[in-house]
């Protein structure tokens, strides 16, 4: 990281970034790009340019509202901040060099990442349900225009990615990456949510995917199938631990751990909070002969624990744009395609026509579970549940199957899921 930063100090021209969604994370993007070194956010783009003229004002930006694509270049031009409504006119501006993706629309997000692309800018995404859904397509897009498409860093994906890096520099082989969750309740809706999501300024659907796991399982999807990982059980096990130290007496590693392909799970309202954790296994007589020398919290051996103890979002996510623009390097990217998804399952009793809500909603929550060689499963993947129908009644906590579902197979993101898909078989055949 510290030669990272002594990059973009030598930098005689900024990397110049735009970023398009300006909620909770958005916000926190746009001030970091205004105090990192060599790097400066040139534009913003969000539905509600209120938003966005709110942050630009917080942050002390000079800005400039723009409609055309016209103007917004004179902006830039001018050294001001351009804010807009319309992203496309972002993506087809010839004065920046990063994109960031940082709304929370599914099908949006695959549609500026793919005119981001079109139009030579390095992608850098912050929006987990399009990449879950898309990355496979955006990826080979990307390298196919000699650009480079990264999840971001500062939420856990990447930050996993690195630790495992890192774990895997030292010798060890992987046998897990694993977040620590604070609270889990499957059945919050966005009523339910108000008060915590108003406590922490979030959006309401939002912070009930965060509650209810669906944002915990695709996370460590997109982390999956960037590493070629599975989970051992739909859902992950998840067990509830007092400390990170507790994995060794709550997962069975000689029994779920096939000594080739690492897992994804996590633990429960243990300690540190917000933090990761990556299981690694060594057997060498000699290294675990020092490794007992060392103080007892990597555990002692076969298996031992790394522990990253924060993530940071915002504060860490400009590394990934230095990486992009600096060294072409990907950060994470789903490099084995579909080997999870994250499938839709009933938050409650659900009836024949009715018609589901999504991530976050009231009908449904997602759990990760492997897909077949192909890259497919049977189940209904969440990120298009959003507008599907039911054809029947369906049970509380019950899987719900695509073949239960009417889905409009002419939507976009219905569309560029499949050709992900096709994406994905290509690559593992």
């Amino acid at each position: 990281m510290f030669g990272l930063l002594n990059q973009l100090k030598a930098l005689r021209e900024p990397i110049r970034v735009a970023i398009v969604g300006i909620g909770a994370t958005g916000r926190g993007l746009l001030l970091q790009s205004t105090i990192t070194p060599g790097i400066r956010c040139v534009a913003v783009a969000d539905i509600r340019v209120e938003r966005a003229i709110s942050a630009a004002e917080r942050f002390g930006c000079d800005y400039r509202v723009t409609h055309t694509l016209g103007a917004l270049h004179d902006a830039v031009v001018q050294g001001k901040l351009a804010i807009c409504e319309d992203s496309d006119l972002i993506a087809r501006c010839e004065l920046l060099d990063v994109f960031i993706e940082a709304t929370n629309s599914i099908p949006a997000g695959g549609r500026h990442a793919i005119a981001a692309l079109e139009h030579g800018k390095h992608v850098v995404m912050m929006n987990y349900e399009a990449d879950l859904m898309f990355g496979p397509w955006l990826a080979h897009l990307a390298e196919d225009k000699g650009l480079v498409y990264t999840a971001c860093d500062g939420d856990q994906p990447a930050v996993l990615k690195r630790l495992v890096d890192e774990v895997a520099l030292m010798g060890f082989k992987l046998v897990m990456a694993g977040n620590i969750k604070g609270y889990l309740d499957r059945y919050a809706n966005p009523t339910t949510i108000i008060p915590e999501a108003d406590k922490r300024g979030l959006d309401y659907r939002m912070c009930a995917s965060f509650t209810d796991g669906t944002k915990l399982c695709v996370e460590m999807a997109v982390l999956a199938n960037g590493l070629g990982l599975q989970t051992a059980t739909p859902g992950m096990f998840g067990p509830r631990a007092a400390s990170v130290l507790d994995v060794f007496g709550k997962f069975d590693f000689d029994a779920i751990w096939d000594g080739k392909r690492g897992l994804v799970d996590y633990i429960l309202g243990a300690e540190p909070k917000g933090g990761v954790f990556v299981v690694g296994y060594n057997d060498d007589a000699y290294q675990r002969e020092v490794l007992a020398t060392f103080p007892s919290c990597l555990g002692s051996g076969p298996y031992y624990v790394f522990a990253r103890p924060y993530h940071l979002v915002h504060f860490e996510a400009m590394a990934s744009v230095a990486e992009a623009a600096l060294n072409r390097r990907a950060v994470l990217k789903p490099d084995f395609g579909f080997r999870t998804n994250v499938y839709a399952y009933a938050k409650r009793h659900l009836h024949r026509d009715e018609t589901l809500d999504g991530v976050g909603g009231y009908t449904c929550y997602g759990l990760i579970e492997n897909c077949d060689v192909n890259g497919w499963n049977a189940g209904l993947p969440i990120c298009l549940a959003d507008g599907a129908v039911l054809k029947h009644d369906v049970v509380q906590d019950e899987k719900i199957l695509l073949d239960d579902v009417e889905l409009d197979d002419e939507r976009f993101d219905v569309q560029l899921f499949r050709r992900a898909v096709e994406q994905s078989q290509r690559a593992r055949a």
